[in-house]
């Protein structure tokens, strides 16, 4: 299949705003944060143009289908491995644990790098080489690494990717065979994000740590676009996340308030549910505290990489989006994640990532406590594979 794509019609990208303060920034020049608050910036689009979800009819089945709601201009720039489109499977096998609910998984292990992280990625890479931007870093618990020196080097620009040491030596040499430069560190991916940033500073490196630049949200929340284009225009009724920087939560739920503003949608939302690791729990704290920011939380290792993130960025948002749809916030041990993952994978015939088995035992539990009540459609997010984390698992 060839990565060339016909643009029938440019985006729609109008500019960039911060939720925080409102101060709109110009989408035309490089941007990170909002230059006020420091706040993450939402990039805005024309929707009122009448336009129709009929523009979908046969176009190819990835991500830039949505290519009006992406923020790159020029065709020519878009850098794409044919990330995006991913299926959405029924749970069949274990019925006993779904009984009245429809259960669903999106299942993103099938993605370019084998993770939900080559959307974000995708969209940061194309956006900055329409920039001009020639290097750029990262910090990374795994997955984002990979997908930056996958899509940099497809994009013919550099990419530094710092790790920490205790990542899974798979995800170290998939940044190597890329060519990216890697930059081990002795910490968290606090640590390693601290080290970007002064570095970034003094190389003239461009960042894209998770919702410091406005563009990896973009390419995340075309999961969004498609839950609703593949349940027909109907959400579930509760969506399962696992959070570590949370910008597949925030950008689904943006999503949804873009088609709406459409008229794809009506207003009716899924509840929507962080889950973290026992690890690193301070979205969760501070979810059922009442507290609008969460405290830096690192319990040490946990076999989700990815859930290791002790304070994500955007925490005030992904806070603010589980209150506005009405949603919870739970925690599971590794303990649990490993027990989850080999019952799917022996009933299922899906190895998925432990952040995303980490959902299948969170379901359980809110099922129990009715939560989750009877008739109601759940989907579960599995955000990469498996396979790549059989060091930790076994």
């Amino acid at each position: 299949m060839s990565n060339h794509i016909e643009l029938e019609q440019a985006s729609l990208l109008t500019d960039l705003k911060c939720p925080e303060c409102g101060t709109i920034h110009d989408a035309a020049v490089i941007n990170t944060v909002c230059i006020n608050c420091a706040s993450t910036l939402f990039a805005r689009y024309d929707l009122h143009t009448g336009i129709s979800k009929d523009i979908l009819l046969g176009r190819p089945a990835t991500m830039w289908r949505y290519r009006e709601f992406l923020p790159v201009i020029d065709e020519k720039n878009i850098v794409t491995l044919g990330e995006g489109f991913t299926p959405i499977l029924p749970v069949k096998n274990l019925k006993k644990f779904t009984g009245d609910n429809e259960v669903f998984w999106k299942d993103e292990s099938g993605n370019p790098t084998g993770s939900f992280k080559a959307r974000g990625i995708s969209a940061a890479v194309s956006k900055a080489k329409e920039l001009g931007i020639q290097a750029i870093a990262t910090p990374t618990a795994g997955n984002a690494g990979g997908a930056l020196a996958a899509y940099a080097a497809s994009a013919g620009v550099k990419a530094i990717v710092y790790m920490p040491k205790q990542t899974p030596k798979v995800f170290k040499d998939e940044c190597h065979l890329y060519g990216a430069e890697l930059v081990e560190i002795d910490g968290n991916i606090s640590d390693c994000g601290k080290l970007v940033n002064e570095h970034a500073l003094l190389n003239n490196w461009f960042q894209v740590s998770t919702l410091k630049e406005p563009y990896r949200l973009e390419g995340k929340k075309t999961m969004g676009y498609e839950i609703a284009e593949q349940f027909n225009w109907q959400l579930p009724d509760v969506i399962l996340y696992p959070t570590g920087g949370g910008t597949g939560l925030i950008g689904i739920w943006k999503a949804f308030d873009e088609m709406e503003q459409l008229g794809w949608i009506d207003s009716k939302r899924p509840r929507m549910v962080t889950v973290q690791s026992e690890s690193c729990d301070g979205i969760v704290k501070a979810f059922h505290g009442g507290q609008t920011v969460s405290e830096f939380a690192d319990g040490g290792f946990t076999i989700a990489n990815g859930l290791r993130v002790p304070k994500p960025y955007a925490d005030k948002v992904i806070l603010k989006v589980l209150r506005e749809s009405n949603g919870t916030a739970i925690t599971i041990s590794d303990d649990e994640m490993s027990s989850a993952l080999k019952e799917i994978a022996k009933n299922e015939g899906m190895l998925m990532a432990p952040e995303g088995a980490a959902l299948w035992q969170a379901y359980k539990k809110l099922k129990a406590t009715k939560w989750i009540q009877p008739g109601e459609k759940v989907l579960l997010i599995n955000t990469g594979s498996g396979y790549k984390y059989l060091e930790n698992i076994m």
